[in-house]
């Protein structure tokens, strides 16, 4: 049976195109007005097998409400996708670059695409999000206006991809977790990565000796975020995903480095996915 699993934003946008990445193209997608929900659908059981969110880009960071939300969720992270993030032009059947007037999408897709767009005259209209916009032309057959967007919302809405690859930056990727309830979670025999948040006390080089035992067990730290604890005098929780040869290495080190900590949670083990 098919994955059901809840995304931020709309059929065809790029937490979809994530979806299909991990699960399949058979993959059966909720959408989700905000993040918050994403986690709320994930984690109800009789309403999907889990949930693909966000969590942080290559160009602008970390996405540091997704941390606090990931928190509280109690979801297991069972793995991550990749994505490069490429924008494209879509236009309805026939219509050519000449009859352009005007371009929807979301603020941040018209912003990586600017110095492309900036080459014509055309109104840039800003909406809530890309796939939304895609829908948008495609349903009311606008014959003078474009959509940025993914090029599996030109396939769901019929549209023509007029202007490949737009976007400015073209190293710009999005990580995505895949998250599901704990029930649902089997052991991955080829995890090599896996996600952890601590905290340690108020002493002075607390933190330190937590890295410094990592290191030492030959563990590669491709992630450290930092995040104030909510009613602390100015205490800190961390964020660490760690990169691993064997669960055996990772185990060793997880125990070496609780006696350091005030506070230690295993979000997930997994294999990683790398960037292609």
């Amino acid at each position: 049976m098919a994955a059901k699993v809840s995304i931020q934003g709309y059929e065809g946008s790029f937490h979809q195109v994530a979806a299909r990445q991990f699960f399949g193209s058979d993959v059966e997608v909720i959408p989700c007005a905000t993040f918050r929900e994403v986690v709320k659908i994930a984690a109800d059981k009789q309403l999907s097998t889990g949930g693909v969110m966000a969590i942080e880009n290559s160009i602008a960071g970390s996405i540091l409400p997704n941390y606090n939300l990931l928190q509280k969720s109690g979801l297991q992270v069972v793995g991550e996708v990749y994505l490069q993030i490429e924008q494209n032009l879509l236009v309805n059947p026939g219509v050519r670059l000449e009859d352009i007037r005007e371009v929807h999408s979301h603020p941040m897709a018209i912003l990586q695409c600017i110095d492309y767009l900036e080459q014509y005259n055309w109104k840039l209209v800003e909406t809530e999000d890309t796939a939304l916009s895609a829908r948008h032309i495609h349903q009311h057959r606008h014959k003078h206006a474009a959509a940025i967007a993914s090029k599996l919302a030109a396939d769901l809405f019929q549209l023509e991809v007029i202007a490949p690859n737009i976007h400015t930056m073209k190293n710009n990727y999005t990580r995505f977790l895949v998250l599901q309830p704990a029930g649902r979670v089997t052991d991955a025999g080829d995890a090599n990565k896996a996600s952890v948040n601590f905290h340690t006390d108020h002493s002075r080089g607390s933190l330190a000796k937590v890295l410094t035992r990592i290191a030492e067990g030959g563990i590669n730290l491709s992630k450290l975020q930092s995040f104030p604890i909510p009613g602390s005098d100015f205490q800190y929780s961390f964020h660490a995903d760690m990169e691993f040869d064997s669960r055996e290495q990772f185990d060793t080190v997880i125990e070496a480095i609780r006696p350091l900590t005030a506070a230690l949670q295993v979000y997930g083990i997994y294999k990683n996915g790398k960037a292609s």
